[in-house]
């Protein structure tokens, strides 16, 4: 039978449209119950490669002959192996081209809408790692928004609309991925803007990135209001763009909260968290789109991809928005955090410029998933 690559972009778009999938998963059993590829009508079966090098026989019931099945493995080679040996054995299977090194990478630009004066607003889904990026366009100007180190991908998709990159914003000192921002302004001459109480320690120039700010794109005025607001970091600062859309950086996700550890000052930081969600959100309008920087789990994105909640919404469904008493809530943001990201020091030291890993070891320093909120 046959064994073909399938490309991450094919399998984010199973995700998207909630198509059937059956995964053999072929890592050790510790890495996949870290970390795999999720979609709500996946299925999955996890038997490591070492224990296939004899052959496929004894699994071979296991694996649906009516499903399409793909075989993952981390860089690719051991998945090749294992789906040449079911397509002998007579499967059409498929194997993961770049293993999960690939996954963890790929960027899917999705349209999130348009704006009143005629500009464009995009969502970059990182679907493997759970990051989100955005793009404001307007009249042939664009605003880059917490992007990953991916760059070429933004690059090209700018170039592609017809868009010159003329800011580019992180709304936060990123502990879990590094950031794309300085590459990108250095190779476009955009202006990089950093909330300055996040860059006490870095080592290059940046726009300060304080509450009242606007960034005008394009000649057609679209501002983008900086709404200090404190908690995941001591600097972290969301945005209004276009009175619509609330992008909310790692304060406020759709299913969750941010986490104020990774800093190590958990304890410092959960007053500001609260005050933060509490009292400077529940003083902007529920109408706005909340688009987070990150989502947790593949529930999380609408039926068109996106991953977008109304605020007035996450106030009534957001089990973090609705925690009255604040010693219970001090005790949730600070008792139930997740196990830090993988090598989450070193990331925060490449983004503020202190270290330079070659591309090789940022790959390893980011695979796995993305552990920002607090569960």
């Amino acid at each position: 039978m046959t064994m073909k690559a399938m490309s991450s972009k094919e399998v984010t778009q199973k995700i998207f449209n909630k198509q059937e999938l059956f995964i053999l998963d072929v890592r050790n059993e510790s890495d996949f119950k870290d970390w795999k590829i999720e979609g709500e009508n996946f299925e999955y079966l996890n038997i490591p490669y070492f224990e296939l090098l004899d052959g496929v026989e004894e699994i071979l019931g296991k694996i649906p002959a009516n499903k399409e099945v793909l075989v993952v493995c981390a860089k690719e080679g051991s998945s090749v192996m294992v789906a040449d040996m079911l397509s002998d054995a007579g499967l059409n299977v498929s194997y993961l081209k770049g293993g999960m090194k690939a996954w963890s990478e790929h960027l899917e630009p999705v349209k999130v809408g348009d704006l009143k004066d005629g500009g464009e607003l995009y969502q970059f889904v990182r679907i493997g790692k759970g990051c989100l990026s955005y793009m404001v366009v307007s009249n042939g100007e664009a605003a880059l928004i917490d992007a990953t180190r991916m760059t070429d991908v933004y690059l090209e998709f700018a170039n592609k609309i017809g868009a010159k990159i003329t800011h580019v914003i992180d709304t936060h000192l990123h502990a879990d991925h590094i950031s794309g921002g300085r590459r990108i302004a250095e190779k476009t001459g955009a202006a990089y803007w950093l909330p300055p109480k996040d860059a006490t320690e870095v080592t290059f120039s940046y726009q300060p990135l304080e509450d009242g700010n606007d960034v005008e794109i394009g000649s057609v005025k679209i501002n983008i209001h900086a709404l200090y607001s404190p908690g995941h970091t001591i600097g972290s600062t969301s945005f209004i763009v276009d009175e619509k859309y609330l992008l909310s950086g790692d304060i406020l996700f759709i299913d969750s909260i941010g986490r104020p550890d990774l800093a190590g000052l958990a304890q410092d930081w959960v007053g500001d968290l609260r005050e933060s969600l509490y009292k400077r959100y529940r003083e902007l309008s529920e109408e706005l789109i909340v688009l987070p920087a990150h989502f947790m789990i593949i529930e999380e994105l609408n039926d068109d991809g996106i991953v977008s909640e109304k605020l007035g919404t996450l106030f009534t469904k957001n089990h973090g928005l609705n925690i009255e008493d604040e010693n219970e809530f001090r005790k949730l943001v600070t008792e139930n955090l997740p196990p830090q990201p993988n090598a989450y020091q070193e990331i925060r030291k490449t983004n503020m410029g202190k270290i330079n890993p070659d591309e090789e070891k940022q790959r390893e320093m980011e695979i796995g998933p993305n552990r920002c909120a607090v569960r």
